[in-house]
């Protein structure tokens, strides 16, 4: 071996010795050291983050569930290598497809090929769709898609990229697991962008399993300059942006009075917001609680009897005096004509609070004498005839939106949909409410 190939065994040591360290030791080595001294000695280069070093402790499973451009590819490539430096050892290198193996884990431009260090030669088989290391360390290449050709294999260690989008994932990561089987501690790595499946599910709960999350923003430094920020303009917030930027797994409930979908398609940009003839906001005062949801939305009318949800300015913990102003200062903001607020939970003490703040605040109470998803169900029918729009994207609102089932059964975020519930409340107001004259056009 070279004396290149030797140092690179000394990084793979140093990487494992890294990875047997518990949280409280990795801190205290980065303490000392910084850094930027532990990356460079762990990776050879000092360009990798410390979200795509492997864990510390015996875990049997590492996923990766991030955002695209988080770096999980290049993640996988260096672990491969470094393990494939220690000593000889089985691989197996598990894609959506063969193809999508060979282009993006061997052959990308973040994949072992390109990731290879110098002195550790390394030879691609394609024919074979197989690597072969000189120190006789060797990888084999699967389809995610092909289950039964994990069968016979043995392996020490295992990537499957972007398993959760394989075509037959659940069996063909079984096989897997059953494959790799070979030396004293077999581990899989699993890199994805997340996707809402029950099966993905209970592995993350599953005893061994050690999740790493992470969102393409991680890796900005390496990520053309604009290219991020566009993204986020066009998708931050939604359910596509953040389940394929941000990595988070978005949950569609069968059953939901709002989908993800609908949401969707009824969502608008800035420019296609029309003339608004009213705007309300809509108050859902915290029942108790220090980290109590006070629910504040607004909501405006256009002249063709459209609703358009134009901010969701909810407040987690706040005292009532603060609420109060924040409801305040979103009426101001928008121009609003009326405050309507809910006083089941707050009687006169919710009008006083906001009287407090301006004396002579335009308030309409409201009392419910139906549960918060029998409420729900007209404005959810209004969604669906194309009646109301959201102008941006509220992931906080529309996750509780979405949690409300038609069994009337809350499955969403919070103990309680109060941001859903005020928006309900301002919808209903403007458009399921009595008719009344209305004022003359008005523009925000």
């Amino acid at each position: 071996m070279t004396s290149a190939g030797g140092d690179l065994r000394a990084q793979a040591s140093v990487r494992q010795l890294f990875s047997a360290l518990g949280e409280a030791q990795r801190i205290e080595l980065l303490d000392r050291f910084g850094a930027d001294a532990v990356i460079s000695a762990l990776s050879g280069t000092g360009t990798l983050r410390m979200a795509q070093l492997p864990p510390p402790g015996a875990w049997t499973i590492w996923t990766i569930l991030a955002g695209r451009g988080f770096g999980k590819t290049r993640a996988g490539a260096e672990w491969v290598h470094g393990l494939a430096a220690e000593r000889p050892r089985r691989f197996a290198l598990v894609g959506a497809s063969l193809e999508a193996a060979r282009t993006v884990m061997v052959e990308g431009e973040s994949g072992l090929l390109a990731r290879a260090p110098e002195g550790l030669g390394v030879e691609f088989l394609p024919s074979l769709h197989q690597l072969n290391w000189e120190n006789g360390s060797q990888a084999r290449l699967f389809s995610g898609g092909d289950p039964d050709g994990l069968r016979g294999g043995q392996f020490d260690f295992a990537w499957g990229d972007e398993f959760a989008h394989w075509p037959r994932a659940e069996a063909a990561l079984t096989n897997l697991r059953l494959a790799t089987r070979l030396g004293e501690h077999p581990q899989l790595l699993l890199t994805t962008t997340p996707l809402p499946l029950p099966w993905l599910r209970a592995l993350l709960s599953e005893p061994g399993v050690v999740v790493t999350r992470g969102r393409m923003r991680d890796n900005r430094a390496n990520l053309p300059e604009g290219f991020l920020a566009a993204l986020q303009a066009r998708y931050g917030g939604t359910a596509v942006g953040r389940q394929e930027i941000d990595g988070e797994i978005i949950d569609s409930l069968e059953g939901a009075l709002w989908s993800r979908g609908l949401l969707e398609r009824q969502r608008r940009q800035v420019g296609d917001l029309p003339p608004l003839v009213r705007v309300v906001v809509a108050v859902d005062p915290p029942a108790g609680g220090v980290a109590a949801v006070c629910g504040i939305v607004v909501a405006g009318l256009d002249g063709e009897g459209r609703g358009w949800v134009l901010e969701d300015a909810s407040l987690a913990g706040a005292r009532p005096e603060l609420w109060a102003q924040a409801v305040v200062e979103a009426a101001e903001r928008h121009g609003a004509d009326r405050v309507i607020a809910e006083i089941n939970n707050g009687g006169d003490m919710v009008t006083s609070v906001l009287r407090a703040v301006d004396a002579v605040l335009p308030i309409q109470t409201v009392r419910a004498a139906r549960g918060k998803v029998a409420r729900a169900e007209p404005v959810a029918s209004l969604y669906a005839q194309g009646r109301v729009f959201h102008m941006g994207s509220f992931p906080d609102l529309e996750d509780q939106l979405c949690g409300l089932m038609a069994n009337g059964i809350y499955g969403g975020p919070g103990a309680s949909p109060d941001r859903a519930d005020a928006l309900v409340w301002a919808l209903t107001a403007l458009l399921l409410g009595p008719r009344r004259e209305r004022p003359g056009i008005r523009s925000l």
